[in-house]
């Protein structure tokens, strides 16, 4: 998959790191190549794509300091676009490995606040 990975696109990407996560298995050499391709092609990432891909980086609680950044600005450009499932995905991932990105924080407490209605009570518990 990684000599491939130039040819994926964001869903690709996305599904791959997800599955990985899902199984609870170990690829750091695959989520390296991942963020750097994701980096570059983050502009084609649905809200729900970056959702997956930033809470398999934090379920693997692998770190990708370049990714977790470039995500924060991408994200805070597509809050509109977030499901308060994906919002708290987001939080739970930076908050778990321990990321500070204040912004973004703001950006979707104010966003969660005007939601508050659509949010379950698992998405409400892990944006808090």
């Amino acid at each position: 998959a990684i000599n491939k990975l130039g040819r994926f696109d964001s869903q690709n990407m996305s599904n791959t790191v997800w599955a990985y996560a899902k199984l609870g298995h170990q690829a750091p050499d695959l989520f390296e190549a991942v963020s750097v391709n994701a980096i570059d092609k983050l502009e084609t990432f649905s809200s729900q794509e970056i959702s997956m891909t930033i809470w398999s980086y934090a379920i693997l609680e692998h770190k990708s300091p370049d990714l977790f950044e470039a995500i924060s600005q991408r994200a805070m450009d597509k809050l509109d676009a977030f499901t308060p499932q994906a919002m708290a995905n987001i939080v739970l991932a930076y908050a778990k490995l321990g990321y500070q990105t204040p912004d973004l924080f703001e950006a979707i407490s104010q966003k969660a606040i005007r939601k508050l209605d659509t949010f379950t009570p698992q998405a409400m518990a892990n944006t808090v």
